[in-house]
């Protein structure tokens, strides 16, 4: 076969154990969301020969794949935030295709909200002052703040209201509730979103992720590998990436995030249009993010955000785009750079494996196409895959 003619597909995806895990360490979460993958694949830890890991490790992802006991010839450590595993399975699908690695293994692990508890580590992590961030230091700029600013604007320049917003954190845990694994699965109304504390004008409490403990791990293998997998594969149809910027100041534009060109590149390379898109996978740390992300990846206009969300069309249950189909970051769980779960659901919702939060088509079949958008830092950089059954 042509080297760079090789079919990719996902032929494993697993979550480790998630929510609250004060007994457990990153890295055995690591291993055993691991684990989970190769098992639901069917294939044997001396088959993967390349690995990707962020966020664990002083030489990541050395320490990761030593607890593992991988040897991988082909390895990515590349670290953008909770983009990092879309951009990663799109630079692991390029190397599959042209013949540098067979079977590749994407891994995450996080105990987060644990070590808060245990005081390891203080709610909110400096991203340093060094380099173009010393200059937003001295203001007190936090990450939910910036996201908070992005939403404002968005509210200024399109009308977007706080109801509307919170609409997205309304349907997230409307999904959650067929989600036996998600965190938080009691109803919420608007009017309970609004009334939570502030945390950052204009976001409350329900505006913002949840924290918990948790991983995840897929698989990507070669179309050859297929055969011997026990699981129907899922195919990456395309990917794109994108950075915008390190600091608010060299954002041109608040209500546009990177999704807009990662998105435009993914469905471009896969051929496919957004109105084909049966269900998304989309970052959540925060309510706006779904909305604008919404808007960039070309399911609605831009700022038309608010009127599409607020009609329930992000609903498992009778919504038109179904959305963070296990309850997103919002309900279901969040242990940090939380990209590769988007991945996980969308192989799930694909497989026609979710239970009572499957996406039906109108002929009651699994989803056909499906598409995962990550967010990494503030909006400063986006990963974008499209994926689809046989």
């Amino acid at each position: 076969m042509t080297p760079g003619t090789r079919k990719v597909a996902v032929v494993g995806a697993a979550l480790a154990d998630c929510g609250r895990m004060d007994d457990a360490t990153p890295y055995s979460l690591h291993a055993q969301a691991a684990r989970r993958a190769l098992a639901d694949a069917g294939l044997d830890r001396a088959q993967v020969d390349g690995f990707a890991s962020a966020g664990l490790g002083t030489l990541a992802p050395v320490e990761v794949a030593e607890y593992l006991g991988l040897r991988p010839t082909w390895v990515d450590s590349t670290s953008v935030g909770g983009s990092t595993w879309e951009v990663m399975a799109a630079h692991a699908a390029d190397a599959i295709a042209a013949g540098h690695a067979n079977a590749v293994l994407l891994v995450y692990g996080s105990t987060a909200r644990a070590d808060i508890r245990a005081g390891r580590r203080t709610g909110d992590l400096s991203f340093g002052a060094r380099g173009p961030l010393q200059f937003e230091v001295p203001y007190g700029h936090t990450l939910i703040a910036k996201y908070a600013m992005a939403a404002r604007r968005h509210m200024i320049e399109y009308g977007t209201t706080i109801e509307q917003l919170a609409q997205v954190a309304v349907q997230a845990r409307a999904n959650a509730a067929l989600n036996p694994e998600a965190m938080f699965r009691d109803p919420v109304t608007v009017d309970e979103v609004a009334a939570g504390p502030l945390i950052a004008d204009p976001f409350t409490r329900l505006h913002c992720c949840l924290r918990s403990d948790g991983g995840a791990a897929v698989l990507l293998a070669a179309e050859e590998y297929v055969r011997d997998c026990r699981t129907a594969p899922v195919w990456v149809l395309g990917t794109g990436e994108h950075v915008s910027h390190a600091t608010m100041s060299e954002w041109p534009d608040f209500t546009v995030s990177p999704a807009a060109v990662s998105g435009a590149l993914a469905f471009e390379r896969a051929g496919v249009r957004p109105s084909e898109i049966d269900f998304a996978e989309i970052y959540d740390a925060f309510t706006y993010m779904t909305l604008v992300t919404l808007e960039d990846l070309g399911f609605c206009a831009k700022g038309e955000g608010g009127a599409f969300v607020e009609k329930g069309r992000l609903l498992v249950r009778g919504g038109d785009l179904p959305v963070n189909t296990d309850g997103g970051g919002l309900s279901a769980q969040h242990p940090g750079m939380r990209g590769l779960f988007l991945l996980v659901e969308a192989v799930r919702q694909l497989r026609g494996e979710a239970g009572e939060r499957q996406v039906r088509t109108r002929d009651g079949m699994p989803p056909r196409l499906g598409v995962a958008s990550g967010t990494g830092g503030w909006f400063c950089s986006s990963g974008t895959v499209v994926l689809g059954r046989g």
